[in-house]
């Protein structure tokens, strides 16, 4: 049953706007919206998804994990503000949004549409003619609110305009009951397999995902904290969890989004010059495929950001070698890695300055512990197995429509339910509360199996990143009659770098062991990466598939 005492995101977001109605929330380009405007825009959406019959028809106390009784709206959009508003609006409205990734072609929208059982989407005019591609397979989709923007797409047939669907509906506060049972739903990236649903209780991801209070058990307590005056600038798509994350946590602290102003692709030039002009504190980035163009255009360009305190990577890792050239121009700033999972939420995280930096370890938090390789106890700091990085507490219901895999990511050991999204890692000795240290080696799902050990493709990326010549790295294993599977490295090599194979094994040999290192060097122009960042190891694997004798 509800928690009547709980709040939702909805109610804590409005009572913050009432604090603060003429202060601004979401800054896109020349668009400055403040939260009074921010609010009624959101309660417009909402009133027109009720008023075409969308909401919650079977609450969530009558359903098992991994089934939603609500109606689900696809957010097919770049950044801008219209992804946020969709996002709270459908909260207001009982309808639970998903992220879509816009690069997706007509087959593989046609699977997240068909798989999430969408009922409404909200499409920049951009993407129109994919979605025209695969309406006529959709019968359940029955809302399309377009996005006007450069392209000049016509409007689809059926579709209404996004803001002439604002003017025409009600800005009084929806007439439902909001709930914290109501579903926030976050779509996996697809890089390793089948995009999946993860489906949560928002006034859980308010908490674990968003990063509001976990203590604040009434609105003046989340009022009390929405204090940080926060200003933070989101570089990552908002389709990626990290960017919606941090776009939500920055206004449960009262501060401000601001959103790039060159929406499709990453701008190193006007993420800086956003950051100078408008006094911005805080950056999100996704590991190294945002921090390498970013510092390319530092080194050709200055710009004052005496302003800026953190950057924030999250989703991906980021490099020691990058995090110290970030703090050489920079050198108050603080670089933070934040590790954690759609399944999970935040997890844990590592702090860089200038008096160091390094890359892969964390401290042990509260709430997560290493489980044991066969799931069945926790292991102590200083424990010489290699287990799995978990989480208790205030985790995700399932996956959507996947009784089977629900009960594989969140198994019960010793009566405590967890999250296991898949993370190996080893519990070192240490740390501020003698908890331990996390040591991370990796995504099993992208682990090679060579000769007979499991060898992680992340802790090989980050050896062959340590060469100064390596612009990116991705990598995969592929079959080999000797070994099963061998390991290979996709690289790019910088701009006016001359550099050997052998140059680059000798330098990842100094950061791991011999067996780990490449068999084969396979050199590209671009590495395939997802918009925010991540590794496309399908796309790595494939180029690597031919196998050696």
């Amino acid at each position: 049953m509800t928690d009547t005492t709980e709040l939702g995101l909805a109610e804590v977001l409005e009572a913050i706007s009432d604090t603060r109605p003429d202060q601004e929330c979401l800054v896109f380009g020349d668009r400055r919206f403040t939260w009074a405007q921010v609010t009624e825009r959101t309660r417009r959406l909402a009133n027109h998804l009720l008023g075409e019959g969308l909401g919650c028809h079977t609450e969530r106390s009558e359903l098992p994990g991994h089934v939603s009784g609500q109606d689900h709206l696809a957010i097919y959009l770049h950044n801008g503000n219209e992804y946020l508003e969709a996002m709270l609006g459908t909260v207001k409205a009982r309808v639970a949004s998903l992220n879509v990734n816009y690069r997706y072609v007509a087959e593989e929208l046609r699977y997240l549409l068909t798989d999430s059982n969408a009922a409404a989407v909200i499409v920049h005019s951009a993407f129109a003619p994919t979605l025209a591609e695969v309406l006529p397979d959709l019968p359940n989709l029955k809302v399309i609110l377009q996005v006007a923007d450069s392209s000049g797409n016509d409007l689809l047939p059926g579709a209404v305009w996004y803001e002439d669907a604002l003017a025409a509906a009600s800005a009084d506060r929806p007439d439902v009951e909001w709930s914290p049972d109501d579903l926030y739903m976050l779509y996996t990236g697809g890089t390793t397999g089948m995009p999946k649903g993860v489906m949560w209780r928002n006034g859980d991801a308010m908490r674990a995902c968003f990063g509001g209070s976990p203590t604040a058990t009434t609105i003046d307590e989340f009022l009390a904290e929405a204090n940080t005056g926060l200003k933070a600038l989101i570089g990552p798509p908002f389709m990626h969890g990290a960017g919606h994350w941090i776009a939500f946590r920055t206004w449960l602290g009262g501060g401000t989004v601001h959103v790039p102003s060159v929406p499709e692709h990453l701008d190193p030039a006007d993420v800086w010059s956003t950051i100078e002009r408008e006094k911005l504190s805080f950056l999100l980035i996704v590991g190294d495929a945002f921090a390498r163009p970013l510092l390319d255009e530092l080194d050709r360009t200055t710009y004052d950001l005496s302003s800026l305190a953190i950057i924030l990577s999250g989703g991906a890792a980021l490099s020691a070698p990058l995090k110290r050239e970030f703090i050489t121009h920079v050198p108050h700033l603080m670089v933070i890695d934040g590790l954690g999972s759609s399944e999970a939420g935040g997890q844990v995280s590592h702090v860089s300055t200038a008096d160091g930096a390094s890359t892969g370890t964390f401290e042990m938090t509260d709430g997560n512990v290493i489980l044991s390789e066969d799931l069945d106890a926790t292991l102590e700091p200083g424990h010489d197995g290699l287990g799995w990085l978990a989480k208790t507490g205030r985790l995700a219901l399932g996956y959507l429509g996947d009784e089977a895999k629900t009960a594989r990511t969140y198994p019960v050991v010793d009566g405590v339910r967890y999250a296991v999204p898949g993370d190996r890692a080893r519990l070192l000795p240490g740390g501020a509360t003698g908890a331990g240290i996390v040591e991370l080696h990796g995504r099993d799902s992208v682990t090679i199996n060579s000769g007979g050990e499991k060898i992680f493709a992340e802790e090989v990326e980050a050896a062959v990143k340590a060469h100064p010549a390596i612009y990116d790295c991705i990598v995969a294993g592929r079959p080999s009659e000797r070994w099963g599977k061998e390991v290979v490295a996709v690289v790019r090599i910088r701009d006016g770098h001359d550099v050997t194979d052998d140059d680059l094994l000798t330098e990842a040999a100094e950061h791991i062991a011999r067996y780990k290192l490449p068999k084969s060097i396979v050199r590209v122009d671009e590495i395939v990466r997802s918009p925010s960042g991540k590794a496309d190891y399908r796309w790595a694997a494939s180029l690597v598939a031919a196998p050696t004798s």
